[in-house]
């Protein structure tokens, strides 16, 4: 059975992002510093693309880093699907300057573009906030005057930052023409705010937030504080616990992200908008789940943060 993806519209434009999208990322890249991976395309990649969509999912996740485009592209041929009826989104990566001398986001995009055979992306980000001369030959506020050309160019509809806290943002609302619309971060019940004050930051700043690894609690929390709260809750909605915390999450006002390469799996995940947690229920994950805190990425950035993570929470 395949449902109906909800939308938010967005900032600014109004384009309406599907609350749940496919990520196409992180176990494809060979090197996590580099960003290299092997050079052969990837064809059980490119039919996961396809599998996704035909489960359901209407919004595509991939990023420069992953150096998915190719298998992204193929896969969304595949499908067969019209283009306007997807939301696409990707990433550009400081370290780009590194590995293929590109001058910032616009040249990235335009690369990506080619590799993926599109002509625009409905939302393209600022992968980190530690954008500078030495590692991207530009500064932060260089890097998002690109990202707005960009949207005034009609290649990226919709512009956002990924793993960015507090700090980093008030940066770009300091010289920005348009304010990010997105903030895609690490976000589950054992982490509930990335970096101190983001999560209130964001809405305050009408910018959405979005969350990988919204399944961290089952894949690597455990055992954790939720360990027999999911399988009851599970019991009680007759759904799976995967299917309980992707529901949390949206239902936390968060647009979700995650992967798989089985396509039984994706359908188990379409299935969380089947249905709606109590306000209880809800709060209980929220309030036990902060009793874990769990970084699964950006250790070096915010790792050192995580005693006052939920303060202003």
């Amino acid at each position: 059975m395949t449902f109906k993806v909800p939308t938010v519209a967005l900032r600014d434009t109004g384009d309406k992002i599907p609350v749940l999208g496919f990520g196409s990322g992180t176990k494809w890249r060979i090197a996590k510093t580099t960003g290299e991976r092997e050079d052969q395309f990837i064809d059980e990649l490119a039919q996961q693309v396809t599998d996704a969509i035909k489960a359901g999912f209407n919004h595509i996740d991939t990023a420069e880093v992953y150096k998915t485009h190719p298998e992204v592209g193929e896969g969304i041929k595949r499908a067969k699907v019209a283009r306007e009826k997807l939301w696409i989104t990707d990433k550009y990566h400081p370290h780009s300057y590194n590995w293929r001398k590109s001058s910032g986001p616009i040249d990235s995009l335009k690369y990506s573009l080619d590799l993926m055979e599109l002509s625009y992306v409905d939302l393209y980000l600022l992968h980190l906030p530690t954008i500078n001369k030495e590692n991207a030959g530009l500064t932060l506020e260089d890097a998002w005057k690109q990202m707005e050309e960009l949207r005034d160019l009609g290649l990226a509809r919709n512009i956002g930052v990924s793993n960015f806290d507090v700090g980093s943002l008030a940066r770009i609302h300091r010289i920005c023409k348009y304010p990010p619309a997105v903030n895609q971060i690490e976000f589950n019940a054992y982490m509930q705010q990335q970096s101190p004050g983001i999560f209130n930051y964001c809405k305050q700043n009408n910018i959405l937030v979005e969350g990988y690894s919204p399944l961290s609690p089952l894949t690597k929390g455990s055992p954790g504080p939720l360990d027999d709260v999911l399988p009851s809750l599970a019991t009680k909605y007759e759904r799976t616990p995967a299917q309980i915390l992707l529901r949390w999450a949206i239902q936390r006002g968060i647009v979700v992200l995650t992967t798989s390469g089985r396509i039984e799996r994706l359908q188990e995940y379409m299935g969380a908008l089947s249905f709606e947690l109590s306000a209880e229920d809800e709060a209980q994950i929220t309030s036990i789940g902060r009793g874990k805190i769990l970084h699964g990425f950006m250790h070096q950035l915010y790792g050192h943060q995580m005693d006052s993570l939920y303060d202003d929470l």
